[in-house]
């Protein structure tokens, strides 16, 4: 099965940067879709960022509305990682932020069609 790993959570000052990391086990990455959530505290878990496969086998990506602008997806296939790069962060983005994996080709924002979960990271952002 793929296992997902993630590492670059901590605490950041507001108007910062942070980047997280999710490796993958396997030989299976480039055909995963990946996305990250997050879960803030008192509130439940909300989809933040997608890569997702178009029909020329590349990757399409989109964002939660709240994130546009100042976060950015992206993958290295050679390092069997996906990255969430996120700038300008608000103390409204203090949350554990999970990486998900879905073999489906357009899983979308639902969590349910996510298979795959990494453990988590806290990401914590001072005003």
């Amino acid at each position: 099965q793929v296992q997902l790993v993630e590492s670059g959570g901590g605490l950041v000052q507001a108007g910062g940067s942070l980047r997280l990391s999710c490796a993958a086990s396997g030989n299976t990455f480039s055909r995963l879709t990946l996305g990250w959530f997050r879960q803030a505290p008192g509130k439940e878990r909300a989809f933040v960022a997608v890569a997702s496969w178009t029909a020329g086998n590349t990757y399409n990506t989109a964002y939660t509305d709240s994130v546009k602008g100042r976060f950015t997806i992206s993958r290295d296939n050679t390092k069997n990682t996906v990255y969430l790069q996120m700038n300008s962060l608000k103390p409204e983005d203090t949350a554990v932020y999970y990486c998900a994996a879905s073999t489906q080709l357009l899983p979308g924002r639902a969590e349910y069609n996510y298979n795959y979960w990494a453990q988590g990271t806290q990401v914590t952002v001072s005003s």
